[in-house]
């Protein structure tokens, strides 16, 4: 017997139950209205938010608000049927709606744990540990008080009192740190002490906040509190956690790194963030614990990456923040219905909340900044930034309401509560901050940070060190492995195997063996942050067989997957011609290759054996942007090794005598001016930089003598490569006259 294959028009019929054209057409007007209903959630909600902005409010009151106008309290007064279409619940376009908003709650929560700081908690744990108790203790016990008391009508189901107990109390107890951190940006507080401390504890709070509500919410969901239940919910909870931050940690990051690295397709990363994100919160689903946990866990994960990139961090965040964000708290603002102030009790009972809210975060807050050390002035700062609370009482109380455990007048009683605990927050923050002025070692650090923030040293993520068996190739090795291991960096090393190597040795130690070795001596002498990725973790292995392609085509091909520097260490660096001119390998990788290079040039007991001594080290210091990296290089190899760099400045010597006057005293004030700079970068990093500035007529000359007289280990020097006829890149002349005369090895970092 033949069975005839159905059409889809006909299982459309069958499952509908209706013509399949008229279901088809009632489909796309459902699609149409949706499409409507976002267009005006994002067009009011972004517009208010602007407003908010403008006039010192976060942008998320705007969108809150603009909820609150398209529901059912305004547009559902003023044109009901328009509401009705759009919003109204148990419609398809407002199902579709509620789905992109939950979906914005993991995003956010994504986001918001890509954002936080674990270095930042560790440093000033005492302090944030006793005001995130203390915070979270005193309202929780406060709102867990209130809602024990709250008259029946106001309980959604009078059985599950506990579980809206709970949720009240939480509410009412958690702060929001993207509220704090963006509060703290706008008055230039965020690096302040009292500043770091603020944000550590709302952090902690924050975290804290969601462990806790995932939990009840878990509970929750079951009906009633079962003890044996609830432990097994505690436990999974612990489990996930302390899987989270040690094998899942490794494989998160191998996951960004490998798609990275290996996938053509476009962003990637994003799509493997995205996938991270949706797996770690099914799992805490399936744990017991909502999907929020997940979220924000997977966030933390994400942003710890030691390769995630700027851009793409960026990219994420201007999805969140453009699309998910404006959806979910506009959407959150529907559900508000402001009907509920008609009753005198329900604007008595938003008072008290509000109240209690306010006097348990104060008072928690600041008992908790006095014990951990704070002034008065600092405490009471410290109190009124943890009151704010806005986005995060949100997604608690929407999440309360979602499973049944608030009532749409409680939910809008909390959101309430948030706007306005949030909205006060700003102002007075203000002028508590304006009473702090920063203190000697604050203005120091303060100064300090100032300064790096045109470093590049302190902003490399990724290294690439690119080296076959040459003297070249392991001088490089060495180099780059001090750098990765003082500097904590995620390194890859791709060991090149060059044809007819003339002076290649077979045992000579492989490129990864010299940086392990020298990671690992610089990791033991650099000061770690306590977050850090160990060195065999930040440490992958690849070879590239250049015999049957060229060194540059396999060097470029890895470079291009994100590098911050490359560290080239190849025999053949160098063209047989015009000195200081590149081989057409280097050139190549120089001219393609747009971020930062330092080419390792091995000379002198450098060409015998790579671990040869790199004590005494010289930088030629010029003032210009090339000859400031070049020292920020040599001061991080300087301080992995615990030595002295010195900084040398060469004026030239006047040729005039009606000149002499003038001219030596510019010269000297610019050769002061280049080795104070460079003075500078070596205090800060901890390194002793000794000023040395010479004058000579030929200024190339001059350096060749300060080298054989200083007896050099290496010189570190900064070049702006140009073309030279008929050959590779040039470096210049001095560059040139060291590679004739230098006893010493060379690094040229090109910038």
């Amino acid at each position: 017997m033949e069975f005839a294959p159905l059409k889809p028009n006909m299982i459309l019929l069958q499952l509908t139950g209706s013509d399949p054209q008229a279901a088809a057409q009632s489909g796309e007007h459902a699609v149409a209205v949706f499409i409507v209903a976002i267009g005006i959630i994002l067009l009011v909600g972004r517009l208010l938010g602007e407003l908010m902005q403008r006039i010192g409010q976060p942008a998320v009151m705007g969108q809150l608000l603009a909820g609150v106008t398209i529901g059912q309290s305004v547009l559902g007064a003023v044109w009901p049927s328009a509401y009705r279409q759009l919003f109204a619940a148990g419609t398809q376009q407002k199902n579709m709606v509620d789905a992109i908003a939950q979906l914005g709650v993991l995003m956010l929560l994504l986001l918001t744990g890509m954002e936080t700081d674990l270095g930042l908690i560790n440093r000033m744990r005492r302090t944030a540990i006793y005001t995130s108790l203390s915070g979270i203790l005193l309202p929780f016990v406060c709102g867990y008080l209130l809602g024990h008391f709250l008259p029946e009508s106001l309980l959604p189901d009078p059985d599950r009192r506990l579980a809206t107990s709970l949720f009240l109390a939480t509410a009412l107890s958690i702060s929001s740190v993207k509220i704090v951190a963006m509060v703290l940006m706008e008055v230039d507080f965020l690096r302040r002490n009292v500043g770091q401390i603020i944000l550590a504890s709302a952090i902690l709070d924050d975290t804290a906040g969601w462990i806790i509500i995932a939990i009840i919410s878990g509970l929750a969901s079951r009906g009633s509190v079962d003890l044996a239940g609830a432990g097994i919910i505690v436990a999974g909870t612990a489990l996930f956690m302390v899987f989270s931050f040690t094998l899942g940690r490794r494989w998160v990051a191998y996951a960004i790194r490998w798609t990275n690295d290996h996938l053509v397709i476009e962003m990637p990363v994003i799509t493997t963030i995205l996938i991270v994100m949706c797996a770690m919160a099914a799992l805490t689903e399936r744990i017991g614990v909502h999907t929020v946990l997940g979220a924000f866990v997977a966030g933390i994960l994400i942003g710890h990456s030691p390769i995630l990139a700027r851009h793409i961090q960026e990219q994420l965040r201007g999805l969140i923040v453009a699309l998910f964000m404006p959806v979910f708290f506009t959407v959150a603002g529907l559900s508000t219905d402001l009907g509920v102030f008609k009753s005198t009790a329900l604007i008595k009972l938003e008072l008290i909340l509000i109240l209690i809210a306010s006097f348990g975060k104060l008072g928690g807050c600041y008992s908790g900044g006095r014990l951990g050390g704070l002034g008065h002035r600092q405490s009471m700062a410290l109190a009124i930034g943890m009151n704010a609370r806005g986005s995060t009482e949100v997604i608690i109380a929407t999440i309360g309401l979602s499973i049944g455990v608030l009532s749409r007048d409680l939910y809008t009683l909390i959101v309430f509560m948030a706007i306005a605990t949030t909205m006060i927050t700003p102002p007075l923050l203000r002028w508590a901050l304006a009473r702090i002025p920063p203190t000697g070692e604050e203005r120091q650090r303060l100064e300090r940070e100032q300064a790096e923030a045109r470093d590049f040293i302190p902003k490399l993520e990724r290294l690439l060190i690119a080296a076959d068996g040459s003297s070249n190739g392991g001088l490089a090795s060495r180099i780059a492995g001090l750098l990765a291991g003082a500097r904590r960096v995620m390194t890859t090393v791709l060991e090149l195997s060059p044809s007819n190597s003339s002076n290649n040795s077979n045992d000579r130690p492989a490129a990864t063996e010299l940086v392990k070795e020298s990671a690992e001596g610089a990791s033991e002498s650099a000061e770690r942050p306590s977050d850090a990725t160990g060195v065999s973790d930040a440490l992958q292995v690849q070879t590239g067989q250049t015999r049957s392609s060229s060194v540059a085509d396999v060097v470029l091909a890895e470079a291009g997957k994100g590098y911050d520097l490359v560290v080239l260490g190849i025999e053949r660096a160098l063209s047989a011609g015009h000195p200081g001119t590149t081989s057409a390998e280097v050139e190549k990788i120089f001219q393609e290759f747009h971020n930062p290079v330092a080419l390792a040039l091995a000379r002198g007991k450098h060409v015998i054996t790579a671990s040869g001594e790199l004590s005494r080290i010289l930088v030629p210091a010029t003032g210009t942007d090339y000859s400031r990296l070049a020292a920020e290089v040599a001061i991080a190899i300087a301080r992995a090794l615990e030595s002295t760099v010195t900084a040398l400045n060469v004026s030239r010597s006047p040729r005039s005598l009606d000149l002499l006057r003038s001219r030596s005293h510019h010269n000297l004030n610019t050769a002061r001016a280049a080795v104070r700079d460079v003075e500078e970068l070596g205090r800060r990093e901890g390194v002793r930089v000794q000023p040395l500035a010479v004058t000579g007529r030929d200024q190339d000359a001059t350096i060749l003598r300060q080298i054989k007289k200083g007896n050099y280990d290496l010189v570190v020097i900064g070049v702006k490569t140009r073309p030279h006829e008929g050959e590779g890149l040039f470096f210049g002349e001095s560059v040139a006259a060291l590679l004739q005369g230098s006893p010493c090895s060379l690094l040229v970092v090109r910038s």
